[in-house]
């Protein structure tokens, strides 16, 4: 009977660790898998106005932009079912942080579509072309 109350004991504790909430990077909190990095940060040589107008567009170009916070400088965003979270602040007068952070549905980190938004981000930037894209048609 002992061996099963512990058992039982674990199972609880381990649940606790793996289902909780978490912060997110405009300082609200929500339900997700902690102690996972979720959280891709990069560092561009662009002022931030440049950076905020770029960063818009490739989120209306890859989803829907739900909420636009300029107190926090955050933006929000879904894309295909997850949730895209991007922190803009400036580092001095030239040098801009983007933070983003992605979350699925069940609270997963998905590191993947961070980095391609960063990526997205950086050649637009490169390129100089911070005029609206539209998907190419089949």
């Amino acid at each position: 009977m002992k061996k099963i109350n512990f058992l039982f004991a674990t199972i609880c504790i381990g649940a606790g660790f793996l289902a909780g909430c978490v912060n997110t990077i405009d300082g609200r909190q929500t339900m997700g898998v902690p102690l996972v990095k979720d959280t891709v940060s990069r560092r561009y040589e662009r002022p931030v106005l440049e950076v905020w107008t770029a960063t818009k567009d490739v989120l209306k170009y890859n989803g829907t932009i739900n909420s636009e916070d300029t107190l926090r400088s955050t933006l929000q965003a879904s894309i295909d079912t997850k949730t895209v979270l991007v922190k803009i602040e400036p580092v001095d007068q030239r040098l801009t942080k983007v933070s983003v952070q992605v979350r699925t549905k069940g609270g997963a980190a998905d590191l993947d579509l961070a980095g391609e938004i960063n990526t997205e981000l950086a050649l637009r930037l490169a390129t100089g072309n911070l005029t609206p894209a539209t998907k190419a048609s089949k």
